[in-house]
């Protein structure tokens, strides 16, 4: 059957699709280079922007029987503005969808995206997609699946929107939930002896060393902490509960002590915020759980200031409050921050445990490190997690991992094509 590739990417749909014998006879991606390489992987040249082909001529898109899409996620992403259909670049994409499945009529549908697109707006945004494609006369289901669940090591949900013109009495992901399996090896995704990994450097070293100290220096008989470690915390006491900070009168803030026990007796309220935590520069009260976990750092400093202090002024001297925080996901297991999977993230450096991958995603920034090994995770361990071994990656490993990050899992989308589609 004939199929289409639409914000084809890396063409995770084109490959599941292709394998089960079904031809593609039209593919559209917005990026010149996912262009290029498509080209170059897939032996079919992408159009552009969907939009100005839908503007100009509708009909240069071929007849055929599944389309495919897997549109931008962004505008729903809970990493992301959450604007839905109200981001204008992004967000109307889906209409396209629907402009397409109007002209064409195809049998069949897949669609991927965030599983938190169901609940964005009050579910509103959902019932808007529901009741469009229902409208058009396809009956739709979904399903919110994860390549884990397939004995792939990575922790990635996506939801899976199909439809069908003849009904799905032929079809249920219960059918797909068969193939789910809780054997996974993490190593069957390592590649060891490449060339070209690329090792962490010298400042992320030296700052998990300091880490390492601050861990080995805690107690044994004293649980490093699951919550969301904040050095900046330590020697702290700004008011937290009630009036926040930047509403305090420079007066009043004076008397207490901000990131790492400064001194907020200074002239200028902008100088006394500086010394703030940056998630402490807010006009409204803080959350619950801010006051909470401020609350449990500033207790569990109290309790071991002794083993801490001095690793603690080291962290101070850090200019990047992301490299002061720590995300401990390891519970009670060895205390050494090189046995386990690392991110350098926003929110803190993130250990956890060798069991998942994390989401791949499409910023450079956090590309899960193999703390064993010093290395980043490696563009084809990248591949074999969407399950795109065999082909061509950018060679740049920021445009390799952004591309990644907003693939489908070609594995999981081969399992729902081979029980959906089936001949007229």
């Amino acid at each position: 059957m004939r199929f289409i590739d639409l914000f084809a990417g890396l063409g995770g749909f084109h490959k599941a699709l292709k394998e089960l014998g079904h031809e593609c006879v039209f593919a559209s991606e917005i990026s010149q280079p996912l262009c290029d390489l498509y080209e170059k992987n897939w032996e079919i040249k992408p159009f552009g922007d969907i939009k100005k082909i839908l503007n100009s001529d509708i009909s240069a898109i071929p007849e055929h029987d599944i389309l495919c899409a897997g549109f931008p996620c962004q505008p729903f992403s809970k990493a992301g503005n959450q604007l839905g259909m109200k981001d204008e670049k992004r967000g109307t994409l889906f209409d396209d969808i629907i402009t397409i499945l109007e002209f064409r009529k195809p049998s069949f549908f897949i669609l991927e995206n965030v599983p938190f697109i169901a609940k964005h707006n009050n579910e509103e945004t959902w019932t808007y997609i529901k009741e469009k494609l229902e409208e058009l006369h396809y009956t739709v289901d979904e399903q919110i699946y994860s390549p884990h669940q397939f004995g792939i090591p990575q922790h990635r949900e996506r939801i899976f929107i199909v439809g069908s013109l003849h009904g799905l009495r032929h079809f249920c992901f219960e059918e797909i939930n068969l193939f789910q399996t809780d054997k996974i090896s993490i190593n069957d995704y390592i590649i060891d002896g490449q060339s070209d990994v690329k090792k962490i450097s010298k400042q992320n070293i030296d700052c998990l060393k300091l880490w390492q100290e601050f861990i080995s220096a805690v107690p044994s008989e004293e649980k490093i902490p699951g919550f969301p470690i904040w050095s900046m915390e330590f020697g702290a006491t700004y008011p937290y509960e009630g009036t926040p900070p930047k509403k305090l009168e420079s007066d009043e803030l004076a008397r207490y002590k901000g990131s790492f026990g400064q001194s907020l007796r200074l002239k200028s309220h902008d100088e006394q915020l500086k010394r703030l935590p940056s998630y402490a520069r807010v006009e409204d009260e803080f959350p619950a759980w801010k006051k909470n976990y401020i609350k449990l750092n500033r207790e569990f400093y109290k309790n071991n200031k002794k083993y801490l202090e001095d690793t603690v002024h080291k962290l101070a001297e850090y200019p990047s409050q992301s490299w002061q925080k720590l995300e401990w996901n390891v519970g009670e297991g060895e205390r050494n921050i090189f046995n386990y999977i690392i991110q350098f993230r926003p929110s803190g450096v993130r250990v956890k445990k060798v069991d998942l991958f994390p989401s791949l995603v499409c910023t450079n920034t956090q590309i899960p490190i193999l703390g064993w090994q010093q290395r980043y995770l490696s563009k084809e361990e990248g591949l074999k997690l969407q399950s795109l071994e065999g082909i061509e990656l950018p060679s740049n490993d920021n445009a390799a991992f952004k591309a990644l990050g907003n693939a489908v899992n070609s594995k999981i989308v081969k399992l729902i094509a081979s029980k959906l589609i089936i001949e007229k």
